[in-house]
């Protein structure tokens, strides 16, 4: 259980939250409760299985606290007790700035920022990590090229112009992502990323994170009252979480892509774990995905410190900061949105 920005986020699968007086009563199996005063809360996320009692459910409706519920493992289910009129003025604003072409590539700046930042720092980390197993000549020049690319955010005048920005950074990184396999390449090497479908092991993990990484990110938009499906990049398209796609911009390398290469890199999975089709694409079978998902779950349970709020928390509960992040910076509450850059 932790309170950041004025916000309880419930991480304990056994939580049920009670009414006592003025404040949440967070009760666990084990006979213990915390107390925290509704009057410092804007807002309740609960990954507790237990969820809470009519009569807390009806304060939070009559004091404007939103009340947002998920399963542990962070699927949305339903919010409760949130101040309406507040999320549509959250949301008419989140669809002006995506209106304004000027306004949103700010926003855009900052998403792309954060991933090359990280995708930056993710080489430089592994070159120091293990400078006798790669190529460090290699990973050094992609990393400054990246770094180049970087720089270049801000003179960006289109959001055309700064998806070619991503996309030059984004080759010159999956350039050298082999050089980060560092264990059993003969069934784990990467040539190019491929995506519907994948067509070697390395994207087909590649994919499923970025899948879990999307719902997260939806999941975490929905908590703050902010539309997915309005971003500030990637253009309009029916049934397309483009909000969502641009927040996991900044957690792709640093999450997922640490992630796989963790999984390979320990020999979590093998060969065995993956299928191949017949139309080429390969995916992982029934035992691989639990393995993948367990795994999913430890890494989300991981603590590090958040680069803006200077505070520890665990991994999964970094998109829910940064959506609160923007969600205030949407609303005027914060000169800019800070990018989450990854230390």
């Amino acid at each position: 259980m932790r309170k950041l920005l004025n916000t309880l986020y419930v991480t304990s699968e056994d939580a049920y939250l009670a009414l006592k007086g003025e404040t949440a009563d967070v009760l666990f199996d084990d006979g213990t409760s915390k107390q925290i005063p509704l009057h410092t809360l804007e807002s309740i996320v609960s990954f507790s299985y237990k969820g809470a009692s009519p009569a807390f459910m009806g304060k939070c409706a009559e004091n404007g606290i939103a009340l947002s519920f998920f399963t542990p493992t962070g699927r949305y289910l339903a919010s409760v007790g949130s101040n309406v009129n507040g999320n549509v003025l959250l949301r008419r604003a989140q669809f002006r700035i995506a209106d304004d072409e000027t306004v949103a590539l700010s926003f855009a700046k900052s998403f792309i920022a954060g991933k090359l930042y990280n995708a930056k720092y993710v080489l430089l980390r592994c070159l120091r990590d293990h400078p006798l197993q790669v190529d460090c000549e290699k990973l050094q020049s992609a990393a400054d090229v990246i770094q180049n690319y970087l720089s270049a955010l801000k003179d960006a005048e289109s959001a055309e112009v700064l998806r070619g920005i991503e996309g030059n950074a984004a080759a010159e990184y999956f350039g050298v992502f082999n050089e980060l396999i560092l264990q059993n390449k003969t069934d784990f090497y990467f040539e190019g990323r491929s995506r519907r479908p994948p067509l070697d092991n390395v994207n087909a993990l590649l994919s499923f994170a970025y899948s879990l990484l999307s719902g997260d990110c939806v999941s975490a938009l929905q908590s703050v009252g902010l539309d997915p499906y309005v971003g500030f990049l990637h253009t309009d398209r029916p049934g397309r979480r483009f909000l969502a796609l641009d927040l996991m911009e900044e957690f792709r390398t640093v999450f997922a892509d640490r992630f796989v290469l963790t999984l390979i890199n320990n020999r979590v999975l093998n060969a065995s774990d993956f299928e191949k089709r017949e139309n080429g694409a390969v995916l992982l079978k029934d035992q691989g995905r639990k393995k993948f998902l367990s795994e999913w779950q430890k890494k989300k349970r991981e603590e590090l410190c958040h680069p803006f709020l200077n505070e520890k928390i665990p991994w999964g509960l970094a998109p829910y900061i940064q959506a609160l992040l923007l969600a205030r910076c949407i609303r005027g509450d914060l000169d800019a949105y800070p990018p989450f850059f990854w230390k």
